[in-house]
């Protein structure tokens, strides 16, 4: 078989990392292209300021066995256990997350506390009726004031419409059954058995940073034979009778395949396939997709904040969510005597915010964190920018009847697989697409019928449950 792959995020790096197994076999090519100069997707990691940074706070965690056991292959003991803090800015105080009953009221002060209580109760007493969205859904399980404090503000920056207008899969998948009740629970009675998945107060930490498991896949998957062609995109997919036959590089140059598996952006993909109907065309158009913009300031401290990141829930601040790079792992910062922060700005194309140059995002990011009292303005040195198009799908209203009859048409043609983030248009955690690259593999080598589709952040675990530990993986015994 001759077999490419589309994109070098987590799902397309693990599919080749598994197809690579069989060169030589089974398989005769392996080539992977990724557009960009180098491998992991939004899971990267660079060097800056002499120090190793990510695109953004990004946590591994899973309790499926088969995706913690191929890690731990990955990354051969070079990681860490990270006690994980994160917690809430608004109005110029912290709140811990996961949410903490004392914490909170001493933050919220007794009477909005009693007025959130109450809330809370009034939302038992008489349930909100229409939870398809995400205000809806998330207001049903923590009362209307909790909701519009810790979940409206955040939500409605990232998406960039209304929570009315967000799809409650949104929060299905990210919150899953967490609620008020249950956040006290798990504040409590702490415990595995216990403890929801959006709770996890550890995770694993690889010391190269994240984009080191996939530069390490990279290696893997070329010492076995197979190609990794950074730099270079994909124009287009080719198919015949329904058949993929072939693949464009946006060279012109058109290279000849078995199977191909994309993880590049759906829209992109329906777009310039050759046979595709107009009415599935017109839907993958009306998919969005939201841009990050993310701006590192090197700051000459080393006593900042002890959050790993920092959910900006003011509404007076454009930006979103804040990483401070220092409280990860000593490995990344190596002997550097100042912080690198990455703050993260959202939006569209279309949004004037995409358009500011480098220079103005620096200058917003430096003002805007100095507002926050965490930085004083003068122990910035520097700032560097990085721009993320298309990394994060949308969940408006209606979405899935959008995406219906184009799941439909591209699972109907012989030989393509398409997962990840983008590829498939979920919202995925690194975990989740890793198994998507995983089960491609397998309908491709195996000829298994896996439902990629049906992969995203609210799977459940029907194989072995596991958990990453400093010594390895910890088999959860029932």
């Amino acid at each position: 078989m001759r077999i490419a792959v589309i994109g070098g995020g987590p799902a397309g790096m693990t599919a080749a990392y598994e197809i690579s197994r069989q060169l030589g076999q089974e398989v005769d090519t392996l080539d992977l292209f990724e557009k960009s100069d180098r491998v992991g997707g939004l899971s990267k990691s660079m060097d800056l300021w002499g120090q190793r940074v990510d695109l953004g706070p990004h946590r591994f965690f899973s309790h499926d066995a088969r995706i913690n056991s191929l890690w731990l292959e990955v990354v051969q003991g070079h990681y860490e256990i990270v006690d994980r803090q994160t917690r809430i800015y608004y109005k110029k105080k912290f709140f811990d997350y996961p949410i903490r009953p004392f914490n909170a009221l001493r933050g919220l002060g007794l009477l909005e506390a009693a007025r959130c209580l109450l809330s809370y109760m009034k939302e038992r007493i008489a349930p909100t009726r229409d939870t398809s969205t995400f205000e809806g859904w998330v207001t049903s399980r923590f009362g209307q004031r909790l909701y519009r404090i810790f979940f409206k503000t955040y939500s409605e920056k990232l998406w960039g419409i209304p929570c009315t207008e967000l799809d409650s899969d949104f929060a299905a998948q990210r919150i899953k059954k967490l609620s008020l009740l249950e956040a006290i629970k798990n504040a409590f009675f702490q415990g595995m058995k216990n403890k929801h998945a959006t709770l996890v107060d550890q995770f694993a930490y690889p010391t190269g940073g994240t984009g080191s498991v996939y530069e390490s896949m990279q290696a893997m998957i070329e010492s076995r034979g197979g190609q990794i062609l950074v730099g270079t995109g994909v124009e287009r997919v080719i198919t015949v009778n329904g058949k993929v036959i072939s693949l464009q590089l946006e060279n012109g140059e058109i290279r000849k395949y078995d199977h191909i598996v994309s993880s590049m952006p759906i829209s992109l993909l329906v777009e310039k396939l050759p046979e595709v109907p107009p009415s599935v065309a017109d839907h993958a158009k009306s998919l969005k997709f939201r841009n990050t913009i993310l701006v590192y300031l090197r700051v000459e401290r080393t006593d900042l904040f002890t959050d790993q990141w920092l959910y900006i829930h003011e509404k007076s601040l454009q930006m979103g969510r804040v990483t401070n790079f220092r409280n990860w792992v000593s490995q990344i910062y190596r002997d550097s005597a100042s912080t690198i922060l990455c703050m993260e700005y959202w939006c569209y194309f279309e949004d004037e915010l995409w358009s500011l140059d480098a220079e103005s995002m620096i200058s917003l990011a430096m003002e805007e964190i100095a507002q926050t009292g965490l930085v004083d303005r003068e122990d910035v040195t520097e700032g560097h920018v990085e721009r993320l198009p298309r990394c994060y799908p949308v969940y408006f209203r209606g979405y899935r009847e959008i995406m219906k009859p184009v799941e439909t048409y591209l699972s109907s043609i012989a030989h393509l697989h398409v997962i990840g983030r983008y590829g498939a248009y979920k919202y995925n955690n690194q975990d989740h697409s890793i198994l998507m690259g995983m089960l491609a593999a397998e309908n491709i080598l195996k000829g298994t019928r896996h439902d990629l589709w049906a992969i995203n952040t609210d799977y459940e675990v029907y194989q072995e449950a596991s958990v990453i530990t400093k010594t390895g993986l910890m088999i959860n015994k029932p």
